[in-house]
């Protein structure tokens, strides 16, 4: 009802003619772009220190972090790829040991 409205239309329009000008603007403004690359460079630096407090503070506790966990599951992984082969191969040796000789 309100999208078939000719008055909602044309706010909807000036508003992001608007906002787009707005945008545009702030872009453009040196100030405001070495603002937010600042701010994104603080951020990562911030996450990179939680994420070694974390692991701190894990470690401390006795509890394994997500990089240990990964690496578990990597040599599970492994393990299972070997395990796989060394099935594959008896399964060979019993297959020609079963066959009858000529």
């Amino acid at each position: 009802m309100l999208k078939n409205n000719p008055v909602m239309k044309k706010l909807v329009e000036t508003g992001e003619e608007r906002i787009g000008k707005l945008a545009q603007q702030l872009l453009s403004n040196e100030k405001f772009v070495a603002a937010v690359q600042m701010l994104v460079a603080r951020s990562l630096a911030a996450k990179g220190t939680m994420d070694s407090a974390l692991r701190t503070a894990l470690s401390a506790m006795n509890l394994p972090s997500t990089a240990d966990l990964e690496q578990l599951r990597s040599k599970v992984d492994d393990l299972e790829r070997m395990l796989a082969s060394v099935e594959g191969k008896v399964d060979t040796l019993v297959a020609a040991k079963t066959q009858p000789k000529k």
